[in-house]
């Protein structure tokens, strides 16, 4: 099997994380900050590591910071959601995921609030000119994917930070497909949150995720989403606003938290760098062989850096191709991948084939997904 939907959830997973959550199941399975017995405080200080690890990785110096969640797209919510209020404005890119584009198109709807989009797929000044020109007095904040999920198009994040900072607005960053493969530092880039998921980049399992706020952040701009038990203040009507405790109800998933933090672990040590050079390497050895492939168009051709790559097929159908490369053993993904607002930046048509890479795959592998592909297109007919 060649395995090409790393943008949807890397796979296989390091060894180290399956053997750690096994571990956490057999040997301190308690419920973390909910008794003062050994289980229960072993799973708390594992939790605590992970978050510890997160906050270093990530440049920020208060571990208390990194809020928990159970993937990406809960990360944004409680990030955008915690934060909006009646009359605020929004300025996102027009290739965000749903998470994003859902996310505040109902807060929108539902509380009074408004949004504009700017043009992801300009040049970075042009970017930036757009985002300072359409911010408003009442802007609360610009929400930004980071690298996109169906093209190599990556934003200057550090760029529309700083950006943020001067017009004093706040700065979300959706990190879904570039925590764990590109240089990114909370304080340095000027990021108020950052929303990742763990399963993806970061190597972790399925069902983890986090919100990430900077040092300076203001909790109390901060409303809680979810509602319950946290072990804290029980006799309490209200949640408060202390971070993690007030954004972080029921029970966590120790398995997942402990699995992510040792996938962080795997990045560390296989080097961010290289994992990044190797996608990249990747990235443009399939560019290069798809290229010559008869029928083939490949989308935003002219980006010098990636980890992914998006296909259309003249006169055929990337979802009937995507069928056929899973009939002999390769995973991509085809359809509206979640972004129908970035596929019609793109022009696609609504439908499109991805291609997406991690640390787990090879130059061998591109080699025979080129093949293959070529095969497809010349002997079947569609």
């Amino acid at each position: 099997m060649i395995y090409f939907d790393n943008a949807a959830t890397t796979f296989p997973k390091p060894p180290s994380v399956i053997k750690e959550m096994v571990r956490c199941m057999k040997e301190y399975g308690g419920n973390p900050g909910r008794s003062g017995h050994r289980l229960s405080l072993a799973a708390a200080e594992a939790i605590f590591d992970t978050r510890t690890l997160i906050a270093e990785f990530f440049g920020i110096s208060k571990a208390e910071n990194v809020i928990f969640t159970s993937n990406c797209t809960s990360a944004l919510n409680l990030a955008i959601g915690g934060i909006a209020r009646k009359g605020d404005h929004f300025l996102i890119s027009d290739l965000e995921h749903n998470s994003v584009l859902r996310t505040v198109s109902n807060l929108c709807k539902e509380k009074g609030m408004s949004f504009d989009v700017f043009h992801a797929l300009s040049s970075d000044d042009a970017v930036l000119n757009e985002i300072d020109r359409k911010i408003r007095p009442n802007t609360k904040a610009v929400i930004s994917t980071h690298a996109s999920n169906i093209c190599p198009r990556i934003l200057p994040i550090a760029k529309i930070g700083n950006l943020c900072r001067k017009r004093n607005v706040l700065f979300i960053v959706d990190a879904a497909q570039s925590a764990g493969i590109y240089d990114i530092s909370i304080m340095r880039d000027g990021i108020s949150i950052l929303c990742a998921p763990g399963h993806k980049g970061l190597y972790g399992p399925q069902g983890s995720g986090f919100a990430a706020f900077s040092d300076h952040f203001d909790f109390s701009r901060l409303k809680p989403c979810t509602f319950g038990g946290n072990g804290k203040n029980s006799a309490e009507i209200e949640m408060g606003y202390e971070p993690p405790d007030s954004y972080e109800t029921g029970t966590l998933s120790t398995p997942a938290i402990v699995g992510l933090g040792e996938g962080i672990r795997f990045v560390k040590e296989q080097k961010r760098e290289k994992i990044e050079m190797l996608e990249n390497q990747l990235f443009h050895s399939a560019k290069k062989m798809l290229a010559n492939i008869p029928r083939v168009k490949i989308y935003l051709p002219e980006a010098t850096k990636g980890s992914l790559l998006l296909l259309g097929f003249e006169g055929i159908s990337p979802s009937k191709v995507a069928e056929k490369l899973a009939d002999h053993g390769i995973c991509t993904r085809a359809g509206l991948h979640c972004a129908p607002s970035a596929h019609r930046a793109l022009g696609t048509g609504g439908d499109a084939l991805r291609i997406s890479f991690s640390a787990m795959n090879t130059a061998a592998e591109v080699e025979t997904f080129a093949y293959i592909l070529q095969t497809i297109l010349r002997n079947h007919h569609f």
